[in-house]
């Protein structure tokens, strides 16, 4: 039985702790098994390559989980998504915790529900209390800025993480994970105050989050799902976004 990564120790870890504290309950697929299961389409790597996990309940609209396992390609990669209801303020989690080769990489935000540059209440509440560990774990030692297209950078928060690493320097990363989850759920179980939500309604936060979600799993803008095409196939990848981008 082969030892678990740290990429994939890092998203389980994350994902149990989800599942404990929110109730969530996982939606099974055919045979009770994964919601989706991957098959390879690349020549160098036959059959199973990864699966699609999703999970409901508590005040969340789903989790997504994805793991990509392909060592012919030196590629261990794993993707978990919390989604918060279209109409609520709270942002969507996001980790990516991701193995390749002698290097590590990590992405880890809280997707804004609104827009920053009009709400500095909002950003205040929700984000400004996570600068000092986004900035200490920018400046770790083994830490370097993965690059992301600038219209990527655009759709995410100026809070997000998204870093290249050393596995020394990934190991310690745990405590960055834990604090923007320790945050997150605060925000959650607290709510956003009505101070931070001024002028806004719950129809123009979903269809907001619609419009977001849809230039989020854009190929155009993130071109990371054209490599997934061609190692799952189209049929595959198309579920997968489609799962992540439906609303309801």
């Amino acid at each position: 039985m082969s030892a678990t990564s740290l990429p994939e120790s890092l998203a389980n870890k994350t994902r149990d702790r989800l599942i404990e504290t929110l109730g969530l309950k996982e939606v099974y697929g055919a045979d009770s098994g994964p919601y989706l299961t991957l098959e390879s389409h690349m020549p160098m790597a036959q059959g199973k390559v990864g699966e699609v996990r999703l999970y409901e309940g508590g005040p969340l609209q789903k989790m997504v989980t994805c793991a990509l396992v392909v060592p012919q390609i030196g590629l261990d990669s794993h993707m978990l998504f919390a989604f918060t209801p279209g109409e609520s303020a709270v942002p969507h989690y996001t980790l990516d915790s991701v193995g390749a080769g002698e290097h590590c990489a990590f992405h880890l935000d809280l997707v804004p529900r609104l827009d920053l540059g009009a709400n500095l209440a909002y950003m205040d509440e929700v984000y400004t209390p996570l600068t000092e560990i986004c900035t200490a774990t920018r400046s770790m030692e083994g830490m370097s800025a993965a690059h992301l297209d600038i219209r990527q950078l655009a759709i995410m928060s100026p809070w997000m993480l998204v870093q290249r690493a050393t596995k020394e320097a990934f190991a310690k990363i745990d405590g960055a994970v834990d604090a923007y989850l320790d945050h997150w759920f605060a925000v959650l179980e607290k709510g956003v105050s009505e101070k931070a939500l001024e002028a806004v309604d719950s129809a123009a936060l979903a269809e907001r989050d619609r419009r977001n979600r849809e230039i989020v799993f854009d190929p155009d803008v993130d071109k990371v799902w054209n490599q997934i095409t061609g190692l799952i196939g189209a049929e595959s990848s198309e579920a997968l976004r489609g799962l992540l981008k439906a609303v309801d």
